[in-house]
C-alpha cells in the first residue's frame, strides 16, 4: 500500500527544514495557549463537542492513516463507552474519573474482541467485518434496558472532578475534557513517532515485506486496533459527560462514516488533519441546523468539494505548499 500524501508531505517538509523540533515545540505550546484561551471567545459547549470528536477521529486516523486498516465499525466503542460511563455515573453513582476510565476501558476490551477476528481478513472484508460488529452493538443498544433504546441514556450526572472541581460549571468541564483530549492526544502523537508506529508505517506500505522482516503483522494490528478502539472509547466517555446524553446515534454506521469523513477532509496520515476535520464537520452540523435535513445534503457536498479541491486533505495541502514554498 502506497504511503498517504499527508505522511510523504510531512517527510518532505522535514527534510527541508520546515518542521524542525523547535517549531514543532512553539506550534503545539500556542496550540495549548489557544485551547486554555477559547472557552471566553466561543462556546464552551461547543468546543467541547469539537475535541471529543477531534480525539475520535485521531484515534481512528491512527489505523487509518498510519496502519491502512480502514473500520466501518469504530461508532461501536465511541457508543459503548458512552453508555457504560453514563449508566456507572448516573446509576451506580462512581466518580467522574471512574467512569470515564470504566468506559474507556470497557472500549478498549471490546476493541480487543472485535480485532482479533478482524485483522484475520484485510480491505474490504476487514472493512465489512468491523461494520458487522457495529450493527450487532447497534441492536443491543435498541434491545438492552439500562441504554434506554430509543430515547437514549439522558440525565447523566457531571459530578465533580478530583471530588471538589464542580463540572456543572461550564468553564471547568471544559478544562477537564481539554486535559483528557491533550492526554489522548500525546499518547497518539507518542505511539506514531515511536518505533511501534514505525513497524505501523511499514506494514501499511508493504505488509508482505514486513513479514519477511520477521515483524508479527497480525499482533502489530491488533495492537493498533485496540490503542486505537480504547481512545475512541475516550472520546465517547467524554461526550457523555459533556452532553449528559448517550443516544443510538452514537453507535449508529452513520457516526462510522461521519469521522472517516472527517479524517479524510482534514487529511489522512497527518498529525493534525483529523481535528481540522472534525471541527469542520462539527461546525457545519451546529450552524447549519436551521436547514433541517438538508444539512446531510451540505454536508456531503462540502466534503466532494473538499476531496477534489484538497486531494491530500486540507493539512495535508498546507504541508505540499509549504514544501514548495520554504520559508
Amino acid at each position: 500500500m502506497s504511503t498517504p500524501d499527508g505522511v510523504q508531505e510531512s517527510r518532505a517538509a522535514w527534510r527541508l527544514g520546515i518542521i524542525t523540533p523547535r517549531r514543532k515545540r512553539i506550534f503545539f505550546g500556542l496550540l495549548v495557549v489557544l485551547g486554555l484561551v477559547l472557552p471566553y471567545l466561543v462556546y464552551p459547549v461547543f468546543l467541547m463537542n469539537v475535541l471529543c470528536m477531534a480525539l475520535f477521529a485521531s484515534a481512528f486516523n491512527l489505523l487509518l492513516g498510519y496502519t491502512g486498516l480502514l473500520s466501518f465499525g469504530h461508532a461501536a466503542f465511541l457508543g459503548t463507552a458512552g453508555y457504560v460511563t453514563g449508566w456507572l455515573l448516573r446509576s451506580v453513582g462512581l466518580p467522574v474519573e471512574l467512569g470515564v476510565l470504566a468506559g474507556t476501558a470497557v472500549a478498549t476490551v471490546l476493541g480487543w474482541a472485535i480485532g482479533a477476528l478482524a485483522i484475520r481478513r484485510s480491505g474490504i472484508y476487514f472493512a465489512m467485518i468491523t461494520l458487522g460488529f457495529a450493527q450487532m452493538i447497534y441492536f443491543l443498544a435498541v434491545q438492552l434496558p439500562f441504554t434506554g433504546g430509543e430515547d437514549g441514556l439522558q440525565g447523566i450526572p457531571q459530578g465533580k472532578a478530583l471530588g471538589f472541581v464542580p463540572l456543572h460549571n461550564p468553564y471547568a468541564l471544559y478544562y477537564f475534557v481539554f486535559a483528557i483530549f491533550a492526554l489522548g492526544f500525546a499518547v497518539i502523537y507518542r505511539t506514531i513517532h515511536s518505533p511501534f508506529g514505525h513497524v505501523l508505517r511499514s506494514i501499511r506500505e508493504n505488509e508482505a515485506r514486513a513479514l519477511s522482516l520477521g515483524y508479527d503483522v497480525e499482533r502489530y494490528k491488533l495492537v493498533a486496533f485496540v490503542i486505537s478502539a480504547g481512545l475512541a472509547g475516550l472520546a465517547g466517555s467524554t461526550k457523555a459527560l459533556v452532553l449528559q446524553f448517550v443516544t443510538l446515534t452514537d453507535v449508529h454506521w452513520h457516526k462510522s462514516g461521519e469521522v472517516v469523513l472527517m479524517t479524510l477532509l482534514g487529511g489522512m496520515g497527518t498529525v493534525m488533519g483529523p481535528s481540522v476535520g472534525a471541527l469542520l464537520v462539527v461546525a457545519m452540523e451546529n450552524y447549519l441546523t436551521g436547514f433541517g435535513d438538508w444539512v446531510t445534503v451540505i454536508v456531503g457536498t462540502v466534503f466532494v468539494a473538499g476531496v477534489l479541491a484538497f486531494r491530500r486533505g486540507i493539512v495535508g495541502e498546507a504541508l505540499h505548499l509549504a514544501r514548495n514554498f520554504p520559508f
